[in-house]
């Protein structure tokens, strides 16, 4: 193996500036919040609630900006029979941030929450907020892992490292500066890794372009020139639209329920900072995709014949989800090269960091605090989310090692977030009368039906054949090998997710008529939701409807500290301030 010096001087500069803003961020920031009584585990979490927009839009916009993200698109865009109208991440995550700043941003940050299980746990008790870790940590995981993977093979190809080496290298030091500083070292590390990413990128399209292998992309767009490629502005058959509608709005909806989004949320001054940041996230995810479907067309206007890759094209080598690294590689100057090289390393570790401190977030205080220790101390808190950012940031490289399964897993977990906790978080946020037995009721149905509906990269077959389904035959180039898979053109995902929101209505009002009536004896009330002792009482002040807010007498007196009891991890007088003086339906309001 002949290793490029000179690219990995490169990657080694790099690595080494973001390990010092990162260390630079942890110590400018080391008694943040002191002065305001905030606890330190609340402060790595959520930064002490001062990230500002010009840090927080940065934050924000890179923890999509990932390595799944520029890779993916440049991939669809080059893909024959895909193309540009198969891109569907850059629109679709931009109107994400969009929806989740008109909706979401406000109501969550407003009511001072620390993680996106917070509003689980008030509501539905602490036990089913653990149910519903499960796929958000298994969404974190698999994402950090994915993109970990996606590191290692860019790094193997163009300075020829060994990947498995690359992959713990990069996580070792995105898990270093994690612990170190928390948020604040995440936030500011993203600012630098974002313009390295940006300007990587924009670097080597020029160079790419005027590569005298490479046909006018504006022809290439509508023709097709070279064999084995087709225009890479793509087209969506007709009997594909539902499965491209299905995919689009896994991405614009299923890309809000994520603790790696509420994190950035929740940790703005204010709320309507929170959605100023998911508007300018929105934008810079766009910006940011454009150098990428450059790549993605150029890959596809390229005689490969004429270049050191060879007259096999990397599609037909099997190499399509490496196309960006390899435009990189083998259609711009060396040196230019290892600029894009640092982008994408940039790219993953903006992204692999803020996955694993959600995770640890999550774990550290809806698991670990309201559910086995509420008394805990606020040092040990900070010590269970150190060891598990170095335990989760252990299990994503493992992972990640596993090349084969990784994005399947990925893809799957994705997919839970959007079929699980996205109707959850609707019905905790705006749809009065809901209880744990509908949120039960609505897990289950949403993950029968998705699972049924299989999942091709992991050869999981389908025991539900949704109407639309056929056989693909799948061909790899490389082996000659033949494989059929199930293809559910039913937009079965979305279908799953509206079948886990009206169950957790339905089942909900079912069990409450149930009880109330006397049908069912209150003994049988095991989940404490309805006519349990205390029950009708807490759920009465955990109702979140038709108000900004959750006013301060509606809810339990609030505690010197916040890791006491379970109310009082709800309440922070000061972050109603805001949402009391405009809420029309406030308590302050209604007794004037």
């Amino acid at each position: 193996m002949n290793i490029h010096v000179e690219g990995l001087v490169a990657i080694v500069i790099f690595y080494l500036l973001i390990l010092l803003v990162g260390i630079w961020a942890a110590w400018k920031n080391k008694n943040s919040g002191v002065m305001e009584g905030v606890d330190r585990s609340e402060t790595i979490m959520v930064g002490g609630r001062d990230i500002g927009l010009f840090v927080g839009a940065f934050t924000m916009t890179a923890t999509w900006v990932g390595g799944g993200y520029i890779n993916g698109t440049a991939e669809n865009v080059y893909l024959p029979g895909y193309g540009l109208a198969w891109a569907q991440a850059p629109f679709g995550y931009a109107l994400s941030l969009v929806v989740g700043g008109l909706f979401f941003a406000k109501p969550m940050r407003s009511r001072g929450y620390v993680t996106m299980l917070d509003p689980f746990q008030q509501l539905y008790g602490k036990r089913m907020g653990g149910l519903l870790f499960i796929p958000a940590l298994m969404g974190e995981m698999f994402w950090s892992a994915a993109i970990l993977s996606a590191l290692g093979a860019t790094l193997s190809v163009i300075i020829d490292i060994d990947i498995n080496m690359s992959v713990i290298i990069s996580a070792l030091i995105a898990i270093f500066y994690t612990l170190v500083g928390g948020l604040y070292s995440v936030a500011y590390t993203d600012v630098v890794q974002l313009f390295c990413i940006f300007l990587g990128l924009w670097v080597s399209v020029p160079f790419a372009l005027s590569n005298p292998a490479v046909s006018d992309i504006g022809v290439t767009a509508v023709k097709q020139l070279h064999a084995n490629q087709t225009a890479w502005l793509g087209k969506i058959e007709s009997p594909d639209k539902w499965m491209w509608a299905d995919n689009f709005c896994l991405l614009m909806l299923g890309g809000i329920p994520w603790q790696v989004y509420f994190q950035r949320v929740l940790s703005a001054s204010s709320a309507s900072y929170a959605q100023v940041l998911s508007f300018l996230a929105a934008f810079g995810c766009i910006i940011m995709a454009i150098p990428s479907v450059l790549i993605g067309a150029i890959g596809a206007s390229t005689d490969w014949n004429q270049t050191t890759y060879g007259p096999i094209s990397p599609m037909q080598r099997d190499q399509s989800d490496m196309i960006l690294p390899i435009v990189l590689q083998h259609l711009c100057p060396s040196y230019i090269s290892f600029f894009g090289l640092g982008a994408v390393s940039a790219a993953v570790m903006s992204s692999a960091d803020s996955s694993i401190l959600s995770a640890s977030s999550m774990f550290a205080r809806n698991i670990y605090q309201l559910a086995f220790r509420q008394s805990a101390s606020d040092r040990e808190i900070v010590w269970v989310m150190r060891i598990t950012i170095f335990v989760f940031g252990a299990l994503a490289t493992a992972m990640a090692l596993l090349t084969g399964t990784v994005y399947g897993l990925w893809y799957l977990s994705s997919d839970l977030v959007y079929v699980i906790i996205f109707p959850q978080l609707l019905c905790v946020l705006f749809v009065r009368g809901t209880n744990t037995y509908g949120s039960v009721a609505a897990y289950i149905f949403g993950l029968i039906l998705r699972v049924g509906g299989g999942e091709p990269y992991l050869k999981l077959p389908p025991f539900i054949y949704y109407p639309g389904w056929t056989i693909e035959e799948k061909v790899h180039h490389v082996t000659k090998e033949v494989e059929y898979l199930v293809l559910q053109r039913f937009p079965f995902k979305t279908a799953s997710m509206l079948a886990s929101f009206l169950s957790n209505v339905a089942f909900s009002h079912l069990f409450k008529y149930l009880f109330e009536s006397g049908t069912l004896s209150a003994k049988y009330d095991f989940l404490d939701a309805v006519v349990a002792k205390h029950s009708a009482e807490i759920m009465d002040k955990t109702t979140l409807v038709n108000k900004n807010i959750i006013g301060l007498n509606e809810m339990a007196p609030v505690k010197p500290r916040l890791s006491v009891t379970l109310a009082a991890t709800f309440t922070r007088k000061e972050t109603l301030t805001e949402e009391e003086d405009s809420s029309p339906e406030s308590p302050s309001h209604e007794n004037k």
